[in-house]
C-alpha cells in the first residue's frame, strides 16, 4: 500500500535444455560436439552433390544448425 508492496519480478522463464546446458559444461560441449558433426555432414554431402534434389533443404538444415550453435553458446555464456 502506498510504495509499500514488494515489487518482486517474476524469475525468468528457462527452458529444460538451458537449465541442462547451465549445468554442466560437458553436456554443453556434448551438444556442441554433436552440432559441429551434423555441420560437416550436411558440408560435405553438399559438396559431393549426392543431395542435388534436396539442396535448398539441406542449406536451410545447415542454417538452422548455425542458429542453435549461436543460441547454445549466448544461453551458457550469462
Amino acid at each position: 500500500m502506498f510504495g509499500l508492496e514488494k515489487n518482486d519480478k517474476p524469475p525468468r522463464f528457462e527452458f529444460d535444455l538451458e537449465k541442462d546446458l547451465k549445468k554442466s559444461s560437458s553436456e554443453k560441449k556434448k551438444v556442441l560436439d554433436q552440432i559441429d558433426a551434423q555441420t560437416n555432414a550436411l558440408k560435405t554431402t553438399l559438396r559431393e552433390g549426392a543431395a542435388s534434389e534436396n539442396f535448398d533443404k539441406c542449406g536451410v538444415l545447415l542454417q538452422a544448425y548455425g542458429a542453435l550453435k549461436r543460441v547454445v553458446e549466448r544461453t551458457t555464456r550469462k
